[in-house]
């Protein structure tokens, strides 16, 4: 049956999730949840307040010192996760109608986030787990120090609605696999996938109270999150903005160390020697507007050799022209609308102020400013690196082109910026390969040679952002680790 037919068996319940089952939120003010290919509201729900968020941390740190989750042997978590990733991977078209109809992800893109993207993060997790191994050394003959990972107690997750499912997902499988009890705070736009999950995860074997969903706005459960001091370790995705004012709230409570993954504004450097452009361009176009342009790794700044650019801009033209943005319950929809009618205005706003500054629109996307929150991709030309539209995160589909003449300039543009998440790079010459990637100052390199290489499916390696991108690892064993507490233990005499 095809989702569009499942819409109105939906029952919306957006509670607080606390203990193993839903409970009525303490805080009196209503929100709206939006439908932003519509405009019109799908429910309401509680705004949430600090008293909902104390309930479900008292609840989590009463599960953690009981430790029927986390004096769990890794093995048997593992286990959990990989029950919990298959449900999830039953459950796919349901968890994919609430990230459709709450923030307009095309349901062909949400259904492959619940029926693959998720359960895969939850598989590689768990086997992840079980590689947490410390160090040990003899310091003489009767003495021997090593190191043990130990869950840091309750974690406090905060995640983005950009794919809502799959963000649940990349927070919770490190966080529970080293043993920690969770207090998950979704993004007001998008909280129903999120809340889903915990009920999976009771069935999957994961003890009541363990896992607890608060939704809420920002301002009201996010902030009493990071200001909670019986709140161990905070992890935060999100703009850059919101995630300086989280490790303020850290550091006014306990002091609680904080993981953050912020906003980004990651180049695309194609060199001259680059020869398949026709392939580079279906790449610049994917990478730039997947999911309407809003990913915090999209590659939204195009630098390319002047001996190149022409051609390949006319081909990433030809491409952008074509897409369409249209309803996401539409199975052959590829391009949805913008999450919320904020978004689409600050994406209108900044396309705005790059006319303003001279930039010249060589594509100009339509924007619907009523009715659904519709933006067609634009991609400026001319543009110069003071231009706010090169310096910030639009998040939207909006990409910047820029030209160079030599290698050095090239990797002087992708370093003018303060983010430090992503970049990608075409080459086929192996020492610039190696040149661009110790010299470009982000967490993650990809260089491209040329063909039509098949995408990775799935990332085992850790990385960590820098500058204004975030710090903290996330990711593959690294990333575990960030979720756990290192102890050095000492036995000494016989």
């Amino acid at each position: 049956m095809p989702l569009s037919a499942q819409t109105p068996n939906i029952s919306w319940n957006v509670n607080p999730f606390i203990d193993g089952k839903y409970t009525s939120s303490l805080a009196d003010d209503l929100v709206d949840n939006i439908n932003p290919a519509t405009e019109s509201a799908l429910c309401t729900f509680s705004q949430g307040n600090a008293e909902d968020l104390d309930v479900a941390v008292s609840v989590a740190r009463r599960r953690f010192e009981e430790g029927k989750w986390s004096r769990l042997p890794p093995a048997a978590r593992a286990e959990v996760l990989q029950n919990l990733a298959d449900l999830i991977e039953e459950h796919k078209e349901e968890l994919a109608l609430f990230d459709t109809l709450e923030m307009g992800k095309p349901t062909r893109a949400a259904v492959f986030d619940a029926g693959v993207t998720a359960p895969n993060k939850l598989r590689t997790t768990a086997v992840h787990v079980m590689q947490l191994l410390g160090q040990s050394t003899p310091l003489f003959d009767q003495t021997v120090s090593f190191n043990m990972f130990e869950p840091r107690g309750v974690v406090g997750l905060i995640t983005p609605w950009n794919f809502p499912t799959v963000n649940a997902i990349t927070k919770l499988a490190p966080a529970l696999a080293v043993g920690n009890s969770v207090v998950l705070k979704p993004s007001e736009i998008a909280p129903s996938s999120a809340l889903r999950i915990a009920e999976l995860a009771l069935e999957a074997g994961i003890p009541e109270g363990v896992l607890n969903v608060v939704p809420g706005l920002g301002e009201t459960v996010g902030a009493a999150l990071a200001l909670h001091p019986n709140v161990d370790l905070i992890s935060f995705t999100g703009s850059t903005r919101t995630g300086r004012s989280v490790m303020e709230l850290c550091a006014k409570s306990n002091g609680k160390p904080v993981i953050l993954e912020c906003g980004g504004k990651s180049p695309h450097i194609v060199f001259q020697d680059t020869v398949n452009l026709d392939y580079v361009a279906t790449s610049v176009v994917q990478t730039a507007f997947a999911n309407s342009g809003q990913v915090c790794v999209a590659t939204t700044r195009l630098l390319v050799h002047r001996a190149v650019k022409d051609v390949l801009l006319e081909k990433i033209v030809e491409l952008a022209t074509h897409i369409r943005p249209a309803d996401p319950l539409d199975e052959k929809t590829e391009f949805g609308p913008l999450a919320s009618p904020a978004q689409r205005d600050r994406v209108d706003h900044y396309i705005q102020a790059g006319i303003a500054d001279g930039a010249r629109a060589v594509v100009m996307g339509a924007v619907q400013r009523s009715g659904g929150c519709y933006v067609a991709p634009t991609i400026f030309d001319e543009v110069d690196g003071s231009m706010p539209i090169v310096r910030e995160e639009i998040f939207g589909p909006v990409l910047c082109v820029q030209g160079f003449d030599d290698d050095a300039e090239a990797i002087a543009m992708a370093n003018d910026t303060p983010f430090g998440l992503v970049a990608t790079a075409w080459t086929r010459d192996c020492g610039l390969a190696r040149q661009v990637a110790h010299a470009l100052r982000v967490g993650s390199v990809t260089v491209r040679t040329g063909g039509e290489e098949e995408a990775p499916s799935g990332i085992v390696l850790g990385r960590e952002p820098q500058g204004h991108s975030g710090y903290g690892a996330e990711l593959g064993v690294e990333g575990l680790k960030s979720f756990a507490s290192l102890k050095l233990v000492t036995m000494m005499g016989a």
